[in-house]
């Protein structure tokens, strides 16, 4: 047996005042929300695609296009998993010659990665100013890895007078036979000398900075068949090597910008 509750004739008419006053939503709300409700989906979908083994499906935006909005904020890859996850890491280190009293000193070497990774290390909101020297060690790697012996010792040369990067494109093709391309390598090693000036000037002061030299290097993990093994040894690094650069910059960089970020947290960890 039930029971029903009758409600009164001034509950009812209380519900339907508040019927009433309740607004119902604008049509700029509704536009707002219906593009809210679209950029999620379209958020999730370059996702999906970035993330994903390639197929077709990544041309529907054309890989231009999703590159440019998965680039940089939000990059990511299967790198992490299975069947090739990533078993080694790399670092970025730089060293200058510097003016100071009158005469040109060489520094000792600084571990960008070593400043940049404390920035990140038991931070549950890591800014991505600690991945930079990282991803820029790992394209400069990956680039001289394809290079012949001739070319890798062209890179190990010293271009540190007037236009460097034209000097070192001319001096790769002079060189005899047939060899790769360096175009990819070209554009790493600007990569990499813009980065390791702004690490140089944000520890040394532009005004003291007279060339720079960066070395990047990896090192492996413990094989996976020895990590029981409580006598397992890291593997070697292995290096890229490079002379030394003019110090060069792009347009629109902040020197200022940088300095504060890098040279605060490279103090911070000192001993």
């Amino acid at each position: 047996m039930s029971t029903m509750t009758e409600t009164s004739p001034e509950e009812q008419a209380a519900s339907a005042s508040v019927a009433q006053a309740r607004p119902r939503p604008t049509w700029w709300v509704k536009l707002i929300a219906f593009a809210a409700c679209l950029l999620t989906l379209w958020h999730v979908g370059a996702s999906f695609l970035w993330i994903a083994p390639y197929s077709a499906l990544r041309e529907i935006p054309t890989q231009e296009v999703l590159a440019g909005y998965m680039l940089p904020m939000f990059g990511q890859s299967w790198s992490v998993f299975a069947p090739e996850p990533i078993n080694g890491d790399y670092h970025f280190n730089v060293r200058a010659v510097i003016e100071k009293d009158g005469e040109e000193i060489e520094t000792g070497w600084v571990s960008a990665t070593d400043v940049e990774l404390s920035m990140i290390r038991y931070n549950l909101m890591p800014p991505r100013a600690g991945i930079q020297s990282s991803e820029v060690a790992s394209g400069q790697m990956n680039a001289f890895n394809k290079l012949n012996e001739d070319q890798k010792a062209v890179v190990g040369l010293d271009f540190a007078e007037g236009d460097w990067e034209e000097w070192m494109v001319r001096s790769f093709d002079e060189l005899e036979g047939d060899n790769p391309s360096t175009e990819a390598y070209m554009a790493e090693e600007h990569l990499s000398t813009a980065y390791a000036t702004q690490v140089a000037y944000a520890i040394w002061g532009a005004d003291a900075v007279i060339k720079v030299q960066y070395r990047v290097s990896r090192q492996n993990v413990v094989p996976y068949a020895d990590r029981n093994d409580p006598g397992a040894q890291r593997p070697d690094p292995t290096f890229s090597t490079t002379g030394w650069r003019l110090p060069i910059e792009e347009e629109g960089q902040s020197r200022e910008n940088f300095a504060d970020t890098f040279r605060a947290q490279f103090e911070r960890i000192q001993p």
